[in-house]
């Protein structure tokens, strides 16, 4: 499941008539914003970043909307993801073993850009 904030800019005097399109829409739920400055916050929810868009152009494409941007967003797919990294072993086994002979690891990173001073 995604959930993201949307920040949607109205002019003042469209800002009811918007609001009650986007409540009645339903993919979104309004949440609160400032009539004075044209500017409110809805949410949306999604099953994956594909629905989260379709939202969001809808939201885009509501008569008297100016502008909607996403402003933040979890998606619980990424969470897992970043727990694993988070847990995982950041030193390779190899380096850790006495028997390994450091001229035998091979490096096959990017050295090209880098600015060693005195060596390498």
């Amino acid at each position: 499941m995604n959930i993201s904030s949307i920040v949607v800019q109205v002019k003042p005097e469209n800002y009811d008539a918007v609001k009650e399109a986007l409540e009645a829409s339903g993919k979104c739920d309004y949440h609160f914003g400032e009539k004075e400055k044209g500017k409110m916050i809805v949410t949306i929810e999604g099953e994956g970043v594909e629905e989260e868009i379709e939202k969001l152009v809808h939201i885009q494409k509501t008569q008297g909307v100016l502008a909607a941007d996403m402003m933040q967003t979890y998606q619980e797919e990424l969470e897992g993801a970043i727990k694993e990294l988070e847990e995982a072993d950041v030193i390779p086994d190899m380096l850790n073993m006495d028997s390994i002979d450091v001229r035998d690891i091979i490096y096959n990173g990017d050295l090209k850009k880098k600015d060693f001073k005195g060596g390498l």
